[in-house]
């Protein structure tokens, strides 16, 4: 029996006949081809992104409670290559003013001392401005452990209080900084060509305002490592400040795992995200005449913004993200926020899921955060304990300093679980939700979140921040074939060695100019 599909005449080799069951042929195999090609596609869409670390197929809450997997790095910012000690002698002094809340001071800080190392300079102890949101004049020394600050950077750079007076034949002279307005993510050729010139004319310069002003991706891992030993070394809060944070993190451990959550529902960033129609007409007009006073005038749909994952997240939608990824509501969690703008009716439905909740005031109620706790030192108190807590939740970590350098920290701390909504991925399964499309909305959350990165080692795409994620420049393995990436040794001894080294060489230099000064005379 002939086979259907496979009869040719004889003497027949490529009539017409053939022609068509060719092109048939082709056309069947075509449109498989663009059915797998297809379905690769769509598969590929919804497979999670891990950046070589094993995506997870489900998410289970008590992995979550550990921190995540490392994959064999840990921190270091030490030097690993050559990293002479500062000079005796600077090119001058370096004042800046640090604009901004406790976090965009913060990251300005790093920025000066990488500065102050790039033109040989000396660093005058950074000013934070009073002036910013906080309306708070605690300054350096009201935050951070002077001492510590200036001991632990010895190696980088030499910092002084303030500018020394000048006594020259009797006579005592004030330096005069030169004001200087430096462009915003300046490259390091503006500090070693227009800053280091005024620098050298004048004796120092005073770069205000100091936010963002030196560039965040620089192609030299050490200036980027020096970065980090001031972030995560170097900027150490006072010890009344410590001790509150550890009192709180105590309490709230001593009854288990506690989740902290970045809450960002204020009014100055719902009036910058422009995303009003989910508030009353008076809270709309707030949130507009802030935005016309504070923000660039700028035409804002909120269907559109919303789509795209530009409005912050509800206290609601927080809560419904948490159940979604099945933690109940015997969970303890920690609320860093201001203000909530438009009050309890916001916060109801959250409370509603997880009832266990707490602020710095509910769980210490002592009179100096009573009396800090819109200020600097709330602020500080905040951020170690979400640096310390079990699992950190930004609910909108775009432009929210707080929320990226808590997040770049903790990943220097020890890949500590970070849950970071993806509020893109996530809006349509809201807005199916709000239009009466509740089937398999928790599900569909799931899905989006565990294509998110939990807190592990993962390549820095724009526009994630340095300060966000500082991998791989300041981390290291002790186990591989890379030695870029290989962990030093005896950091701290050869840096001793090498300053004790240069020392001696200057003291040398010293004895061997002062005799020919003496033969001279």
């Amino acid at each position: 029996m002939r086979r259907l599909g496979h009869h040719r005449q004889p003497g027949k080799q490529g009539g017409g006949g053939g022609g068509k069951g060719l092109l048939a042929k082709l056309s069947i195999a075509v449109f498989v081809l663009l059915i797998c090609t297809l379905s690769l596609l769509f598969s590929v869409s919804f497979t999670p992104i891990t950046n070589g670390s094993t995506a997870p197929s489900k998410i289970s809450v008590e992995e979550l409670w550990k921190s995540a997997n490392s994959g064999g790095w840990r921190p270091s910012s030490a030097p690993r290559s050559e990293w002479p000690s500062p000079p005796k002698e600077t090119n001058g002094y370096l004042r800046v003013r640090c604009n901004g809340g406790l976090n965009q001071q913060r990251s300005a800080i790093c920025n000066a001392v990488l500065a102050a190392r790039i033109m040989n300079a000396t660093l005058v102890l950074p000013e934070l401005d009073a002036n910013s949101f906080w309306h708070d004049d605690s300054g350096f020394h009201g935050l951070y452990d002077v001492e510590h600050f200036i001991q632990s950077l010895r190696f980088d750079v030499q910092i002084v209080e303030r500018i020394p007076e000048i006594h020259k034949n009797g006579k005592t002279k004030k330096i005069k900084a030169f004001q200087l307005r430096p462009p915003r993510d300046a490259p390091i050729s503006w500090y070693t060509t227009d800053a280091l010139k005024k620098m050298k004319e004048h004796g120092a310069i005073y770069l205000t305002p100091f936010s963002h002003r030196l560039a965040e991706e620089i192609d030299n891992p050490e200036y980027q490592r020096l970065r980090c030993r001031v972030n995560y070394h170097a900027l150490k809060f006072k010890p009344h400040i410590m001790k509150l944070s550890e009192s709180i993190v105590d309490k709230l451990r001593s009854q288990g795992h506690f989740m902290a959550i970045h809450l960002r529902f204020e009014m100055d960033m719902l009036s910058f995200a422009g995303c009003f129609d989910i508030f009353t007409p008076a809270e709309q007009k707030i949130l507009k005449k802030y935005r016309k006073e504070n923000f660039a005038d700028k035409t804002l749909i909120y269907k559109e913004r919303r789509a795209i994952g530009k409005c912050p997240l509800t206290p609601e939608e927080v809560g419904l993200i948490l159940r979604a990824m099945e933690f109940d509501n015997s969970t303890r969690i920690y609320l860093a926020a201001g203000e909530l703008f438009g009050g309890e009716r916001f916060m109801t439905p959250f409370r509603a899921l997880f009832p266990r909740l707490e602020n710095h005031s509910t769980v210490d109620a002592s009179e100096e955060l009573a009396t800090n706790s819109r200020g600097l030192i709330g602020s500080a108190v905040d951020y170690m304990v979400c640096l310390l807590a079990d699992i950190f939740m930004p609910t909108y970590d775009g432009p929210s300093n707080f929320a990226n350098n808590l997040l770049g920290h903790r990943l220097y701390y020890g890949f500590r679980t970070n849950i970071r909504p993806d509020r893109k991925g996530l809006a349509p399964v809201f807005i199916a939700r709000e239009n009466g499309r509740t089937a398999g909305f928790e599900e569909a959350v799931r899905h989006v979140m565990l294509k998110t990165n939990f807190g592990g080692p993962h390549k820095r795409i724009s526009p994630e921040s340095f300060y966000t994620n500082s991998w791989p420049e300041c981390f290291c393995q002790m186990e591989t074939q890379n030695p870029a990436h290989k962990c030093p040794e005896n950091v701290m001894q050869n840096l001793h060695s090498q300053l004790e080294s240069e020392n001696m060489g200057l003291e040398r230099y010293n004895r061997s100019d002062s005799r020919v000064s003496s033969a001279e005379r």
